[in-house]
C-alpha cells in the first residue's frame, strides 16, 4: 500500500485534523495485538470518512467489513442525530476489541455490530441507505455493489475502498492475481453504470466515490 511517497504522505497527515483520543488508542492496539494492522483506515482516510458523514448527515450507514471498527468510528462522527450504522464482518475474533472501543464508544447506540456474511445479511435491511463504506474481501465488490445498489436512496453515495490496490490495477494484471482481477472489474463495472456517477479519489490505497442518480 505504500505506493505514495513516503515524504507526501507525511506531510499531508500533518496537514490534516488530528483523530481523536479513542481512535488514537484504537490504532494502537490494532497495531499491537491484530494482525495485518494495515487493514486499518487509519488517520487521513479516517478523517476524510468523518467529513464526509458531517457533509451527508446520513440516517443510515452501511459498513461492509468492520475490522476493529475505527472507520465505523469516524463515519460516526457526523452522523444525523437520529442516524445509525449497520457495521458487518464474519471475522468473531475481532469481538472483543469491538467491544473495548466500538460498542463501548459515545456512539454505541447507533452502531449496530452484526457477525456473518454480508450477502445474506444485506437483503435482510431496510431500503433507504444513504451511505455505504465498502472494505471487504476484493472478489466480491462487484457483488456487493449489486446487493446494495436498490437499497439505496436517490442521491446516496456508495465509498470503496482499496480501488487502486497498492498501485497494481495500473499495472499489467496477471491472471491468477484474483484480488487485482476483481478490482479492476469493479472499477470498470461502475465506471459503466448509468445508475451512478463515479469519481476515483487517490486517497491512501484509492476510494471509488458513487453517487446514485
Amino acid at each position: 500500500m505504500e505506493f505514495i511517497p513516503e515524504k507526501i504522505d507525511d506531510y499531508a497527515g500533518e496537514h490534516t485534523a488530528a483523530e481523536s483520543a479513542l481512535l488514537s488508542d484504537l490504532s494502537r492496539e490494532t497495531h499491537l495485538k491484530i494482525m495485518t494492522p494495515r487493514m486499518l483506515s487509519g488517520h487521513i482516510q479516517g478523517r476524510f470518512l468523518s467529513m464526509i458523514t458531517h457533509m451527508l448527515k446520513p440516517k443510515f450507514v452501511l459498513e461492509i467489513g468492520t475490522y476493529t471498527g475505527y472507520s465505523a468510528l469516524c463515519m460516526a462522527e457526523g452522523l444525523h442525530p437520529q442516524g445509525k450504522i449497520i457495521t458487518i464482518d464474519n471475522n468473531e475474533e475481532l469481538k472483543d476489541i469491538l467491544d473495548k472501543h466500538l460498542l463501548a464508544s459515545e456512539f454505541s447506540n447507533q452502531i449496530e455490530f452484526k457477525l456473518g456474511a454480508a450477502l445474506d445479511i444485506i437483503p435482510t435491511l431496510e431500503n433507504e441507505i444513504d451511505l455505504v463504506f465498502i472494505d471487504a474481501d476484493k472478489p466480491n465488490y462487484s457483488n456487493y455493489f449489486d446487493a446494495v445498489i436498490d437499497k439505496m436512496r436517490p442521491g446516496g453515495f456508495i465509498l470503496a475502498d482499496n480501488v487502486l490496490w497498492s498501485g497494481k490495477v495500473a499495472e499489467e494484471i496477471k491472471p491468477n492475481d484474483k484480488s487485482t482481477v476483481a478490482i479492476d472489474a469493479f472499477n470498470k463495472k461502475v465506471h459503466d453504470d448509468p445508475r451512478v456517477e463515479n469519481v476515483l479519489i487517490p486517497i491512501r490505497d484509492g476510494i471509488m466515490a458513487l453517487r446514485k442518480l
